[in-house]
């Protein structure tokens, strides 16, 4: 096998302190980081929801803090209310229901569904999110360029065609994929439309496995294993948690796993075409930095990441016979 050097980046933490509170279940608060050009003395309140906790979220959300201290903020002005649904959408729209009534300056929510339960709660509180593929068919806001629902924030687009590219590339022999997804995530469902017509366009086959619990995927799997050439994951905040599993099921059938996030072939998915999780939060930083310093949220579009990665997993590769072609020397391999 040719195999390029191993890169592997290293995501910096906040501090200790921090990630004790970022660790926790819901609510907990601390003083971490705002603007030097903006109010003097000002403390800026922000509250950060999520549906679960899963590795792409972690560096998502590392990644938004982070950026606040580049941007010249004091961690004595600051104060971060992070609060983890741990997968539950009904204690999900309790705490958009409670951060909807607070008296946040901003509320930022990571990844599609907790974005659309916040963005129901029609709150004067400004919403600013992190990594939603879709936000207009999401609901999020009629056009990326305007916002109208007082949300905006950073689009992680997923290039379908770029990880089937890659597909082939790495497993020509691929020729009928399983989908494996939960419906009740929007931006799931709009990322397997885009996966179908690529198949659909170039001659591949595919069949799709639903689930709507994480206690389902297992069994989703192992069917899929048995039919398929090969499985594609798209961004799906329930699946993507329970990625650890999918990818060694996929493995023991010797069956090669395409992600959606660099944090999915991390845990096991052999390779992915896909934009950098750091990237998207720090994106979204720099838009909540606007607002603080007086732009108004209807006038800050969302943002578009489009620079991508390719990201393979050596280690699967090796146990799956897979031979990583000297064209990929540039991607970065995880060992």
């Amino acid at each position: 096998m040719m195999r390029t050097k191993t890169r592997v980046k290293v995501f910096a933490v906040v501090t200790a302190l921090l990630l004790a509170v970022l660790s926790g279940v819901g609510c907990a608060r601390e003083a971490v980081a705002p603007a030097g050009d903006g109010a003097a003395g000002k403390v800026y309140k922000i509250g950060i929801i999520q549906l679960a906790e899963n590795g792409a979220f972690t560096e998502m959300r590392e990644g938004f803090l982070n950026r606040f201290g580049e941007l010249g903020y004091a961690a004595e002005t600051l104060e971060v209310d992070y609060k983890n649904a741990q997968g539950d959408v009904g204690t999900l729209n309790t705490i958009c229901q409670e951060m909807a009534k607070s008296d946040k300056d901003i509320v930022v929510t990571i990844a599609t569904p907790a974005a659309q339960a916040y963005v129901s709660q029609e709150s004067e509180i400004p919403l600013i999110f992190i990594s939603v593929s879709d936000p207009v068919n999401a609901g999020i806001m009629s056009a990326m360029d305007t916002p109208d629902h007082n949300a905006t924030g950073s689009s992680n687009l997923v290039p379908v065609d770029k990880i089937f590219q890659l597909a082939a590339g790495l497993t020509p022999e691929a020729k009928n994929f399983g989908i494996l997804y939960n419906t009740g995530e929007a931006n799931a469902v709009s990322t397997v439309a885009n996966a179908k017509a690529y198949f659909d366009a170039n001659g591949y086959t595919y069949r799709e496995a639903t689930v709507a619990n994480s206690s389902e995927v297992q069994q989703a799997v192992e069917a899929l294993a048995a039919r398929v050439d090969a499985i594609y994951v798209p961004i799906d905040s329930m699946v993507q948690s329970a990625m650890p599993q999918v990818a060694q099921i996929a493995k023991d059938a010797g069956v090669p796993v395409y992600g959606s996030s660099p944090v999915m072939v991390r845990d096991g998915a052999l390779a992915t075409v896909s934009t950098d999780d750091t990237q998207v939060g720090a994106a979204s930083a720099d838009i909540a930095d606007k607002y603080f310093q007086g732009t108004p949220i209807a006038d800050i579009p969302a943002v578009a990441i489009g620079d991508f990665i390719f990201v393979i997993n050596g280690t699967t590769a090796d146990a799956i016979g897979v031979e990583i072609p000297a064209t990929y020397s540039d991607a970065l391999i995880i060992e």
